[in-house]
């Protein structure tokens, strides 16, 4: 008998696989970036700090403007002083009242001995009773000028009566005013040299101890609230720091 074919097997027709689509990535834009969240690296990053302006190297100068005095009237009269009531326009055209004690003007004296030492020099210092301040105080020789006196001749005169003292050489270092809110004082220091010792013969109401101080002795004392008096510390002040400036 002839073989019987086998039933072929039918072929299931394979499933065509369908090819994805690939998503093409877009390129990343600034903006993009711009989008995502800044990191902490970045969070932490401190906001600049406004800089500050920087200071003038010297103040401008003073616009000198003249006051216009309406009446004058003096309360007071004394024999170093007189005290006045003002009536004014200040400059500007603000009218005002004031109380001002008039002076003459004093003069201040540094006597300085620097043959040893001039970064260093031996200065003549003075101790008195002060009323007003009701203490002893130490300070450079000082005193009233007379209506009219020349100040060097002045600061010449003042020296030699408290402490005896002259100088060879003289020169103006400074003026200043003590309290120009109501004193009308000015006070202009002098650099006295070379000096010569002599006879003192001060005022009958004046009791004067005077003796010779170093000025980082002097710098010491204000440093540590002994020397109290205003011309002493500005004067004393000012030329140690111009001494220290030449060191430089």
């Amino acid at each position: 008998m002839p073989k019987k074919d086998k039933a072929v097997k039918a072929v299931k027709p394979k499933k065509a696989k369908t090819a994805k689509p690939k998503v093409k990535k877009t390129p990343k834009t600034q903006a993009a970036k711009a989008l995502r969240p800044k990191t902490k690296k970045a969070a932490k990053t401190k906001a600049a700090k406004p800089k500050a302006k920087k200071a003038p190297k010297a103040l401008p100068p003073a616009v000198e403007e003249s006051e216009q005095m309406i009446s004058s009237v003096t309360l007071f009269e004394g024999p170093l002083f007189r005290v006045v009531h003002d009536k004014l326009l200040e400059p500007g055209g603000r009218p005002s009242e004031r109380d001002i004690i008039r002076h003459h003007g004093s003069v201040v004296i540094m006597a300085m001995d620097s043959t040893k030492n001039k970064r260093d020099p031996w200065i003549v210092m003075e101790r008195q009773y002060r009323h007003a301040a009701g203490q002893f105080l130490w300070e450079l020789p000082a005193g009233k000028l007379d209506p009219g006196e020349d100040a060097l001749a002045g600061a010449q005169r003042e020296l030699a009566e408290e402490t005896g003292y002259s100088a060879k050489k003289w020169k103006p270092f400074l003026v200043y005013y003590a309290s120009p809110g109501f004193l009308g004082e000015s006070m202009q220091v002098f650099i006295a040299e070379g000096l010569i010792a002599g006879d003192a013969h001060p005022e009958d109401d004046e009791k004067i101890e005077f003796r010779l101080v170093k000025l980082s002795e002097i710098v010491k004392m204000i440093e540590k609230g002994a020397i109290l008096d205003g011309k002493t510390l500005c004067a004393v002040l000012l030329y140690a720091r111009k001494i220290a400036a030449k060191r430089k």
